[in-house]
């Protein structure tokens, strides 16, 4: 299981924004090899008032910030598989890689609650983890 969050600052299309969901939502399950409708990808935008680009110098109004909270458990080839995945999706739709920050969270498998409220390690969840 993958939630990802993309952080953005205002002003890019409906078609735009979308796209880039999917390309996070399809790097997830391709990086993790998780079902294709297993990650849940949410889009959030700031007007520029309300956001602060962490390097000015080095980062323009393309800035876009790619959290994701995954069960931990993963190695660290398949973390550098997703953040390759990422990337490359979201440079083909125009944001510069530069312009690109991922940060991982990684709770352990029993903080997270499924199916009804099973912890996760307790639970089949679709798909191996540690790989």
């Amino acid at each position: 299981m993958a939630l990802a969050r993309i952080e953005i600052l205002e002003g890019r299309t409906v078609e735009a924004k979308q796209a880039m969901v999917m390309a996070v939502r399809q790097a997830l399950s391709e990086a993790l090899r998780a079902p294709d409708d297993d990650p849940l990808v949410r889009l959030t935008e700031y007007p520029a008032e309300q956001y602060t680009l962490p390097c000015p110098r080095r980062h323009s109004e393309r800035f876009t910030l790619v959290e994701v909270t995954m069960f931990a458990g993963r190695s660290m080839d398949t973390k550098r598989r997703l953040y390759d995945a990422v990337i490359s999706r979201l440079s083909a739709l125009d944001v510069p890689a530069h312009d690109i920050l991922i940060v991982l969270h990684e709770p352990p498998m029993h903080n997270w609650a499924v199916n009804g409220g099973t912890p996760a390690d307790e639970a089949d969840v679709g798909f191996e983890v540690e790989i």
